[in-house]
């Protein structure tokens, strides 16, 4: 809408893409279109012992991310618990579940493909705080777990029982979303789909109103063991209900323990106005307050919420502040923007050699040639540094 505009896109590491290229599961390229980098702690007894970890931990060693490339987890356990019940979750139990001949044909890492061929995982139990009700999946995710091959859904009847009047004023969504969990939980499943079950090797469930207290460790006090939770029940309901403890506690053996229960933003420098109690950049429309000129999206505008189609429509809705804002003159043209050429001077001064676009273009053909040996859209390069000898830096 600006004629004028020149975009430009800085990361933090020698490729591009960000999240698009280590925070999308492998299996899902067709939504591979400054993030959240930090995790929500549990803030439990145990979370440090080994086989603990985050779920964007795991994403990011089977995505190839650099800082995770080593990560080697320990999938000797055959139940694996998944804290949380949103479409990270979901993606994490899909590929600790999903046949070596699916994952093979997709860009996964071929380290992490071998790692998962020794997999013991059997089982994954996704545990949520709340009720079916309250689930932060979406259907489509939900549909493809369903038909997930060689595996089968362990839904609790009980769970979703009555479940009718509640969903009489939820949105179209929810309501579709929870119809399909119903359905898998209460009805008979047709003949093709009762003899896939029947046939499956692997399994995963749903667990609701259970909130983590602590992790138990194994007989050597090094490693976790399983996990202790409060049962919950909720007070209120619809998308406000809040899990309250119940006072009874239930213990699930597992010695692989992911956390999925969000993200939460850094600041990224002191002049740059931030609260820490929201992880967000205070803004109006995605103008950072008290900092004219500068402007923010994604999940540092609004927190971590959503999918990528709505950050997209954030980013649409902060682009027309910025046009308004060159609109009224409030953004003044006037001054000399030096733009990259100003930056690209500051950076050599201090003796930092940035990757273009252009070199990511060399990495790019390497990483897709070396896939394509491998029947694969292509085998990432993990290694920082192997990024800038094929660059020549």
């Amino acid at each position: 809408h600006h004629k004028l505009a020149e975009v430009d896109i800085y990361e933090k590491l020698p490729v591009p893409f960000g999240l698009v290229r280590f925070g999308v599961a492998p299996d899902h390229p067709e939504v591979k279109s400054y993030g959240a980098e930090d995790n929500r702690i549990l803030g439990i007894p145990g979370e440090n012992l080994s086989g603990v970890y985050t779920a964007r931990t795991l994403v990011g060693w089977y995505n190839g991310l650099p800082e995770n490339r080593d990560l080697e987890p320990d999938l000797s356990s055959e139940t694996a618990v998944v804290l949380g019940q949103g479409n990270v979750a979901l993606d994490v139990a899909r590929i600790l579940l999903s046949p070596l001949d699916l994952l093979r044909k997709t860009d996964i890492t071929e380290n992490s493909l071998a790692a998962l061929a020794r997999s013991k995982v059997k089982r994954v139990c996704l545990i949520g705080r709340r009720g079916p009700l309250q689930v932060a999946f979406t259907i489509k995710e939900m549909r493809e777990m369903i038909n997930l091959a060689g595996t089968r859904p362990l839904l609790d009847p009980a769970d979703f029982m009555g479940l009718g009047d509640a969903l009489k004023d939820a949105p179209r969504p929810r309501k579709r979303l929870t119809e399909l969990m119903v359905k898998t939980a209460l009805e008979k499943p047709n003949e093709k789909e009762a003899g896939r079950w029947a046939a499956a090797t692997r399994e995963w469930g749903l667990t609701f109103f259970r909130s983590p207290l602590e992790i138990l460790p194994a007989a050597d006090g090094k490693r976790a063991g399983g996990i202790r939770m409060a049962v919950t029940r909720l007070e209120g309901s619809g998308e406000t209900a809040k899990a309250v403890p119940t006072g009874e506690v239930q213990e699930l053996e597992s010695g692989l323990i992911l956390s999925s229960i969000g993200y939460r933003s850094l600041p990224i420098d002191p002049s740059v106005p931030f609260d820490p109690k929201q992880g967000i950049v205070p803004n109006i429309l995605g103008r950072v307050e008290g900092a004219p000129g500068l402007y923010c999206s994604g999940w540092v505008k609004r927190g971590p919420t959503g999918v990528i189609i709505t950050t997209m429509n954030d980013s649409f809705g902060t682009a027309q502040s910025i046009l308004e804002d060159l609109q009224s003159g409030t953004l003044a043209l006037s001054d000399s923007k030096g733009g990259f050429g100003s930056l690209r001077s500051v950076l050599h001064s201090r003796g930092i050699w940035p990757t273009t676009f252009t070199d990511w273009e060399k990495i790019d053909a390497v990483e897709v040639a070396k896939g394509k040996a491998v029947g694969k859209p292509r085998e990432k390069v993990v290694d920082p540094q192997e990024m800038l000898q094929l660059i020549g830096h």
